[in-house]
């Protein structure tokens, strides 16, 4: 039941019709008696800064998870932004500060170093290769380096992203040894796809899987389907992995701490969501 009270978590992105955080938000907050509601929200890229401004001003607003298109353009609309968001160079989620505030964050790479930990895996004095660097790779670039990485490579089919992001990268942790330029996962612990690649059957795979020790744990960004090739290939050599899901309940319990919520498991959630 929704009422005068209850703290409105707006879902802004477009389209909408795709959303799968209300299905997991809300039963949760029902379950828990937390009075507060997930509501889609779908707003055109033209009209996002001044509909963000006016939708933080209602008395009501408890802050927003920000979806594509709009994670890049939150990022110039904060008072405040956490380092993780800083080095991504995008937002997924806003709440109000004091006076007003608009304060941002990213969580997907947090949602994937949580599970990573989760599974027992060490990621501290480790050396990682994040293949991708987008928003995605970004994120989980900057959640492994505040998990204290001894060595993080990068690597994207552009040279100068990958760039970029170390420069970002050593601006936030300038004692990190960190490397662009290879997707050679050999001699790594940790190594990631944070690349589309894998959402289709056809596509090739992001790293030659065949130099991968299988003591190196391998994750996937890719959510379509649960076994990706890479995942497969993976497996057959012996490694564990995470697959895309995980990255996104993971990262569920680090919003509800962000919102100043009861925090819970990722397998909680998954008992309770309704996802269709």
């Amino acid at each position: 039941m929704i009422t005068g009270k209850t703290k409105l978590i707006a879902h802004l992105g477009y389209p909408t019709e795709s959303f799968k955080a209300p299905l997991i938000y809300n039963p949760y907050f029902e379950k828990n008696g937390i009075d507060a509601v997930v509501v889609p929200m779908g707003c055109m890229p033209e009209d996002y800064p001044a509909f963000l401004k006016l939708l933080s001003r209602l008395s009501n607003f408890h802050g927003a998870l920000i979806t594509m298109p709009h994670k890049v353009s939150t990022m110039g609309l904060l008072d405040e932004v956490s380092t993780a968001a800083k080095i991504a160079g995008s937002c997924n989620a806003v709440r109000r500060g004091h006076a007003g505030t608009i304060i941002g964050d990213m969580f997907d790479g947090e949602g994937f170093v949580r599970g990573v930990l989760r599974k027992g895996r060490k990621i501290a004095g480790t050396a990682a290769l994040v293949v991708g660097a987008g928003g995605v790779g970004s994120a989980i670039a900057a959640s492994l380096a505040q998990a204290k990485v001894k060595h993080l490579a990068i690597f994207d089919s552009d040279p100068s992203v990958s760039l970029a992001l170390l420069d970002r990268i050593k601006g936030h942790y300038p004692d990190l040894h960190v490397t662009v330029g290879s997707a050679d996962p050999a001699g790594f612990d940790i190594v990631v796809n944070a690349t589309p690649l894998g959402m289709r059957r056809d596509d090739p795979l992001p790293f030659d899987v065949d130099r991968i020790s299988p003591a190196t744990f391998v994750g996937e960004v890719v959510m379509s389907k649960q076994m990706t090739p890479l995942l497969e290939a993976a497996r057959a050599r012996g490694c564990s992995f995470q697959v895309g899901t995980d990255m996104l309940f993971e990262q569920i319990p680090a919003y509800l701490e962000f919102f100043d919520f009861p925090s819970t498991t990722a397998e909680n959630l998954r008992t309770i969501a309704k996802l269709v």
